[in-house]
């Protein structure tokens, strides 16, 4: 029987899923953070080769008889001088030949789209566009949240921030996030915000990624300050997927608008439902380009999994992939909105 790793590599988690080629679920683990910006590549690859032998053992399957893994790294492909590090992190637990290694927007990619032809989006603590198309790729976001990775939970707490910073000196009226903010940090004084955030120990930034509930349940009870954040995320993140469109369908005649591309969505920011995807899709269909809303099919580590066997040259058949979907569906709620 023929197995396969996927490992969709997080800000916050790193998910590992264990299939045969039936699309039976063997196995499923989950570990922590693939950040290694953050926490180091030496802490990454003792996380690796811990967790693919725990979720290996838990298969009943030896790490080196896998017939293949594809782990999906953040920021993997934006440092070149780590290329040859990052390729080799699983190399004390694989088989050289056995795995590969990419950034995770692929692992959202695969799962939301089964791997056909079309756009993911990707939304958690960073956000990222990716494709294919008719045998190209693209991508557009994803350079780090100093200067980008707009629309995503880091940069939605980074806007509520700045938010409290001008409520509390009256550029802005105060709102329900003004409250929430100081519940949540248990403030005693404004300023001691800047102590909460700026340390020490300085506020991590999968932490300050966690703002954007609070953000959230603010929009739910209908703070118009907190949908006002959520709608410019929409915008942000209709942006990414419209450049990653352009760049696979070059707009060289006006019939190329009018093509209609599959998009779809991952990530933890779309557990939010309908505060986020509202936004999103009407900005993404606001314009003259076309497009084909669709929930995504499976979580990035199935979808790791499944690019896992596209890899080794065996992908999964049609039934295995709905046998997969049985086991193994999305976590995002759907979009119901028409």
């Amino acid at each position: 029987m023929r197995t396969y790793l996927g490992i969709d590599g997080g800000g916050t988690k790193t998910d590992f899923l264990l299939i045969d080629e039936s699309g039976a679920v063997l196995a499923s683990h989950r570990s922590g953070s693939a950040y290694y910006l953050e926490t180091g590549i030496d802490a990454l690859e003792a996380m690796m080769s811990a967790a693919i032998q725990a979720t290996s053992h838990e298969g009943g399957v030896q790490a080196s008889n896998l017939c293949y893994a594809f782990i999906g790294l953040p920021a993997y492909g934006e440092d070149s001088r780590l290329a040859a590090r990052l390729d080799g992190i699983a190399a004390a637990v694989l088989p050289s030949g056995r795995y590969r290694c990419g950034n995770d927007m692929v692992c959202g990619w695969a799962g939301a789209l089964a791997g056909a032809d079309g756009i993911n989006l990707v939304a958690g603590t960073g956000s990222i566009a990716y494709g294919e198309w008719g045998g190209r790729q693209a991508r557009a976001g994803g350079w780090g949240e100093l200067f980008s990775d707009e629309g995503s939970a880091y940069w939605i707490a980074r806007e509520v921030l700045t938010l409290f910073s001008r409520m509390s000196d009256g550029r802005e009226p105060k709102g329900l996030l003004y409250e929430n903010l100081r519940q949540h940090f248990h403030l005693h004084h404004d300023l001691d915000l800047c102590a909460a955030i700026y340390g020490p120990p300085p506020l991590s930034r999968s932490a300050l990624a966690a703002l954007a509930p609070v953000v959230a349940e603010a929009a739910g009870a209908g703070d118009v300050q907190a949908q006002q954040i959520f709608d410019a995320a929409g915008q942000n993140l209709s942006q990414l997927v419209h450049a990653v469109r352009d760049a696979l369908i070059p707009t060289r005649t006006s019939t190329t608008t009018l093509t209609p591309v599959p998009v779809s969505y991952s990530g933890g920011l779309f557990r939010f439902g309908p505060t986020i995807l509202g936004p999103f899709r009407a900005r993404l269909c606001a314009g003259p380009r076309q497009y084909e809303f669709t929930a995504p099919k499976f979580e990035p580590k199935a979808g790791a999994a499944l690019y896992a066997a596209k890899l080794s040259g065996s992908p999964l058949s049609r039934a295995a992939i709905d046998a997969l979907a049985i086991e193994c569906g999305p976590a995002y709620p759907a979009d119901d909105s028409p």
